[in-house]
Formats: C-alpha cells, structure tokens, sequence
C-alpha cells in the first residue's frame, strides 16, 4: 500500500512558476513508476509527466514539453514537477500516481494509487 500526498499548488499568474512535491508513504517507492495528471472541468484527466522507477526515462506530453520537468529523489521518497512559464491553461486539479513497474506508465488505469490532487490556477 502507498499513500501519496501532493504539495505545492496554489495561484500564479501567466508566465510564473510553481513546484509540485508528491510525498509518498512506505518503503517500496523505488518500486513504483510515478505520474503527474491534471484533469481541468469539464475535461478527461491528462497524463502530464511521467518518470519511471529509476528516473532514468521521463515522458512529457507535448502542452508541457520544454516547460515542466519531473524528477523523483527516492532517499526521500517524494517525485516533483517544476512547472516554468504557466499558462491559464495549465489551471487544473494535479494528481501524483504510483504504478508498478520498470516502464514509463502513460495511461491512468495502469496506476495503482492516486494522491488526493492539489489545485493550480494561472491567471492571465
């Protein structure tokens, strides 16, 4: 069992930067490949970043590319997202996900655990 629980969120204005921390419970976070969603109202939950297990591989979808980096420490059991030069379009809830694994997890479903989201607002 892993508990995740996200940190960091909060409001920004266009072009300003915010760090997101997911603190994860439990000794096996080495174990887990790590995802960072945002769903927006009214739209699907999006996979933003993904890390694997070793954080050797990281994916990045292309509306972040270039702007937000995930990284993991896993001395400290936590996996962050720095988020450069957001865009209003950027605000949404941000959930951190652990899943089984060697490989980059893209898909939602094929996650095990959900952090409780942290919300992120851009205001232009």
């Amino acid at each position: 069992q892993v508990q995740l629980v996200e940190s960091g969120g909060g409001s920004v204005q266009a072009g300003g930067s915010l760090r997101l921390s997911c603190a994860a419970s439990g000794r096996t976070f080495s174990s887990y490949a790590m995802g960072w969603f945002r769903q927006a109202p009214g739209k699907e939950r999006e996979c933003v970043a993904a890390i694997t297990r070793s954080g050797f591989l990281t994916y990045y979808a292309d509306s972040v590319k270039g702007r937000f980096t995930i990284s993991r420490d896993n001395a400290k059991n936590t996996v962050y997202l720095q988020m450069n030069s957001l865009k209003p379009e950027d605000t949404a809830v941000y959930y951190c996900a652990a899943g089984s694994g060697p490989n980059l997890i893209i898909i939602a479903t094929r996650y095990n655990y959900w952090g409780q989201g942290t919300q992120v607002t851009v205001s232009s």
